[in-house]
């Protein structure tokens, strides 16, 4: 099984490494991180770089798409040939997916429309521009679409992915293994649980970033 991890510049890490270390962990898997041109691909922050081994050309039909998100999103969903190799890997995958605001990404290659799907709150009405029905679900399957909400969440989408695909008792090997077992200090992982105060400023700061 051959997994294609496409990732581009100002992509947000976690969508991409979180995932990354639970679909590795499938049997018989062969994990390639692809960019539209190889070499150092660096994230949002600035701060890290992840090499991108293949071209997004040397890799047209992987069993699985796992498109990352990030605040480069935004500039890509016009990157024509990101869209079309979406599209192509598309028509043969198993398995496409997203994590955060990549859902964008597979929404705007014309792959998401008529359903449902999810994305980063602050991102999540975008979808309906792509003719994709929104939805604030952490992890949506809709069909071979899996999508997932904001950065942390693309952990639970990978798991309940290998739970598809090698079963539940293998997802909980691979589950005690990562000793994902969450715990978070605060409760404030959701707009809905968040400090008003908080969303609304993350709100402002985000029309602004995403325009």
């Amino acid at each position: 099984m051959q997994i294609a991890m496409v990732v581009y510049d100002r992509f947000t890490a976690l969508d991409v490494v979180g995932p990354y270390e639970i679909l590795s962990r499938l049997p018989d898997v062969r994990v390639d991180f692809v960019a539209e041109r190889p070499g150092a691909v660096r994230a949002d922050t600035g701060f890290l770089a992840l090499t991108a081994d293949r071209a997004l050309t040397e890799v047209p039909t992987p069993d699985v798409v796992v498109v990352a998100g990030g605040p480069g999103t935004f500039a890509e969903v016009e990157n024509e040939a990101l869209t079309r190799w979406l599209r192509t890997a598309d028509a043969t995958s198993t398995w496409t997916t997203s994590v955060c605001s990549g859902s964008l990404l597979l929404a705007a290659a014309g792959l998401l429309r008529g359903r449902r799907a999810t994305s980063h709150w602050a991102a999540l009405d975008r979808l309906r521009q792509y003719g994709a029905e929104p939805t604030g679900q952490r992890v949506v399957f809709d069909g071979k679409y899996v999508t997932a909400a904001g950065v942390s969440s693309g952990i639970d989408m990978a798991l309940a992915l290998v739970g598809r695909i090698a079963g539940d008792e293998h997802a909980q090997a691979v589950q005690l293994l990562t000793e994902y077992d969450p715990q978070p200090p605060y409760d404030a992982g959701s707009p809905l649980k968040a400090p008003a105060h908080l969303v609304e400023e993350f709100r402002a700061a985000s029309r602004f970033a995403l325009t």
